[in-house]
Formats: structure tokens, sequence, C-alpha cells
């Protein structure tokens, strides 16, 4: 059974920096494409970055390159978003998900989601 658990959201001010987790489960973690994607409050689903297994090719949606690093250790199943330099259109609920689906930065046919959490940009 495939589980994928988020953390590390939480309230931070504009310019702020904050690291996410995600912890995957019941399947060959290093082998997947990985993707987080995130979903401001009353808007629809946004992607934000991906990285392929092994981590050695990393893709980011202009609105948060520079900004925002993705990373992997697959000896702990793990995948993390580094957030810096926050700003209010970064708040949202982050989820990651497992899987290619149709390309990179693709939202169609997304695999397995987990839970997501909650970024709070706000002064």
């Amino acid at each position: 059974q495939v589980q994928l658990v988020e953390s590390g959201g939480g309230l931070v001010q504009p310019g702020g920096s904050l690291r996410l987790s995600c912890v995957g489960s019941g399947f060959d973690f290093g082998a997947w494409f990985m993707k987080w994607v995130r979903r401001p409050p009353g808007k629809e689903l946004e992607w934000v970055s991906s990285i392929n297994g092994g981590g050695g090719a990393t893709y980011y949606a202009d609105s948060v390159k520079g900004r925002f690093t993705i990373s992997r250790d697959d000896a702990k199943n793990t995948m993390y978003l580094q957030l810096n330099d926050l700003k209010p259109e970064d708040t949202a609920m982050y989820y990651c998900v497992k899987g290619y689906g149709l390309g990179p930065s693709s939202l169609a046919a997304l695999g397995e989601m987990g839970q997501g959490t909650m970024v709070i940009v706000s002064s």
C-alpha cells in the first residue's frame, strides 16, 4: 500500500524559509519520479517541482525557480522541498505526488498523493 506523508509546513513571514518533507512507503521509492504540487486557497492545483529517480534531474515552475530547491534522500525514502524567499502567493497546501504522469510538469494522470502540508506566508 503506497503511503506518502508530508510535513514541515507552517506560518512564515514573507522572505522566510521552510523545508517540506515527504516520506514514502509501500513502493520502491528510489526508482520513482516524484513531484511537488500545491493548491492555493480557492484555486486550482499547480505544479511546483519534480525530481527523477536518483535525483539527477530536477524541474521547477517559473514562479518558484531560484527560490525553491527539490532534493531526495532515497536511503531515507524522503523527498524535500526547500522554500526560500517565500511570498504571500506561495500560500497553499503542498502535496507530494508519486510518478511521472504525462510529463515532468504535467498535472495529468497524477499518481498517489499525500494528505498535504499547509504553508501560510503572511506578516
